[in-house]
Formats: structure tokens, C-alpha cells, sequence
């Protein structure tokens, strides 16, 4: 038996009525995290926090080999923590019949950095369609209100 990758649930808010995709049931916090293994995520220590309805948090604990020869964090260590949030978001978001996704633009604007402890990124949904989703991200260090960095993702839906 095949499970569908989402389901759809009537949600409102105050300006309007719409449908949304749902994470699917299987597509939890334990599903990516065993997704990860053996691929750069785990490698890098990216750790799936939370899943939610068009969201999805993971963090990043820092060690040396994440940083830049000049003593701070690479770029492309924060690049990646937000392009698998986006991507893993995108994967629990996936509309009937899609077959997976492939990411088609990344956009990052880097506010700060950070040294030692852990840092964490939160995607949250743009826009969620059949043949396109957009996410938005935000890599925060020790503190949630100061972000380190904001990345938008466009993901093309594959079909077929």
C-alpha cells in the first residue's frame, strides 16, 4: 500500500479561505533524520527538529571543521543548513503525483555569525504549488531574535 506524500486539510485565517498541502503523516522529524543518513545533512550534523503544517526547523551544532580558515563560520556551512530545512520542507509539502523536487534558486543574505554553540534554521512556506514551492528561511544563532542569516529557496516540483 502506498501512502500518499501529503494529504490536504481546509485551514482559514482572517482575510481568506484556501487549501493547503499538509505534511504527510510519514514525513516526520525521525523520517528526515534517518532520510539524512549517510548523506551531507548528517554528515555536517544537521539535526530535523520539528515538521510542521508549512514549516520545518532543524539546527546545526558548530565544530571547527564548519568554519572558514579565518576563524569564522563558512558561508556555506549556514547555505546548507537552510538549503536542507528548505529542501526537507519541500519533500514533507509535496503535492499528488510529484516524484520529488530539484532546488532552482537560492538566495542568501548573511546578517552575523557565529562561534560556538549551535545555530538553528526555521523554513516556512511562500508559496506551495503544483509545480513550484517557495520557502523562506532563517538561520538564528544563541539568540532567536537577532538572525544570522535569511534565505529564500525556489524548489521545482517533479512530476512523472
Amino acid at each position: 500500500m502506498t501512502v500518499p506524500l501529503y494529504r490536504l486539510v481546509y485551514m482559514t485565517d482572517k482575510e481568506e479561505s484556501h487549501l493547503r498541502p499538509m505534511p504527510a503523516p510519514q514525513r516526520d522529524v525521525a523520517f528526515f533524520n534517518q532520510f539524512s543518513a549517510g548523506h551531507l545533512p548528517a554528515h555536517l550534523g544537521i539535526v530535523v527538529t520539528a515538521v510542521g503544517s508549512g514549516s520545518l526547523g532543524a539546527e546545526m551544532p558548530l565544530r571547527p571543521e564548519l568554519f572558514a580558515p579565518n576563524g569564522y563560520l563558512h558561508a556555506g556551512s549556514v547555505v546548507s543548513l537552510a538549503d536542507t530545512a528548505a529542501g526537507y520542507a519541500c519533500v514533507a509539502h509535496l503535492p499528488a503525483g510529484a516524484k520529488g523536487f530539484t532546488t532552482i534558486e537560492l538566495k542568501a543574505n548573511f546578517f552575523g555569525t557565529a562561534r560556538v554553540g549551535t545555530i538553528r534554521c526555521e523554513a516556512k512556506a511562500v508559496h506551495l504549488g503544483r509545480t513550484t514551492q517557495v520557502w523562506d528561511a532563517t538561520v538564528t544563532g544563541g539568540d532567536p531574535e537577532r538572525p544570522l542569516a535569511a534565505f529564500r529557496c525556489t524548489q521545482l516540483i517533479l512530476h512523472g
